[in-house]
């Protein structure tokens, strides 16, 4: 049995910090309530991480096994390194060069007021989530969560309401968790409602086929990555242009009250 087999195995007996069946069962009405409240107000993070939680369904136990059944997502999930942690390091985050991909991500958050407690604080507003817990599936939910500001590093979309849903729709085709294409699909709605001529559907669309294009993304070893150029990174993990929402004006990328998660 090797080390990776051995991280995947679940206790014996149930307990608290083990997910239960239903941990895995879609809840649509949840859902449904979590979103409009999104809706009505785009920077009520805490909302995301219900409709992730209502609609998370087996996105989290599948994505965990794949990631345990290459080497070096066995020897990641084995180390099982808290990443909050690590981006939580101001020194650690000031040892990367101009040009590199901690680089691009310290430069990111700083002027945003973002970091990862803060997104981590936002997920642990749902109440039955037991986000903390020890088991390997919610680290690996840790895992997903933590990695949401970079993935706006290496996929060059912003924190307005349009690259927010570009993400989530890059992020639904690399996890397929429904909680990711609800909130797309919501925000396309709501752009939809603008009537201004941008091509917001077709931007969200090809965030969508970018993520499906490229390497799967979860079992990044991050902190190695961080060290790498920026553009050497993309790369290397095959990440294509937003060509079509670069082309829409910076002030039209939040026309729409669409839902946001950063």
């Amino acid at each position: 049995m090797n080390a990776a087999t051995q991280v995947f195995e679940r206790p014996a007996k149930p307990s608290r910090a083990q997910p239960s069946r239903d941990s895995f069962r879609l809840q649509p009405m949840r859902a449904l309530k979590a979103l409009r409240r999104l809706i009505a107000d785009k920077e009520d993070t805490a909302q995301v991480f219900e409709i992730m939680r209502a609609l998370a369904g087996k996105a989290i136990p599948n994505g965990y096994s794949r990631l345990i059944s290459t080497p070096e997502g066995g020897r990641i999930a084995y180390e099982r390194e808290e990443f909050s942690v690590l981006l939580s390091d101001k020194a650690w985050l000031a040892s990367f060069g101009p040009g590199t991909v901690g680089a691009a991500y310290r430069d990111f958050i700083a002027p945003r007021g973002l970091s990862a407690e803060g997104l981590a604080e936002e997920s642990r507003k749902v109440a039955d989530a037991n986000v903390d817990a020890p088991h390997p599936l919610a680290w690996y939910g840790r895992r997903m969560r933590d990695v949401h500001d970079v993935w706006h590093v290496l996929t060059g979309y912003g924190t307005d309401a349009l690259g927010e849903v570009c993400v989530v729709a890059f992020s639904y085709a690399q996890t397929r968790s429904l909680g990711f294409a609800a909130i797309a699909l919501a925000g396309v709605q709501q752009f939809g409602r603008a009537r201004n001529g941008e091509p917001y559907g077709r931007a969200v669309r090809e965030a969508w086929r970018n993520g499906k294009a490229a390497a799967w993304l979860p079992a990044v070893d991050y902190p190695a990555l961080f060290a790498m150029p920026l553009d050497e990174a993309r790369a290397s993990l095959a990440i294509r242009p937003n060509t079509i929402y670069r082309a829409i004006p910076p002030e039209r990328r939040d026309r729409a009250a669409a839902p946001a998660m950063a």
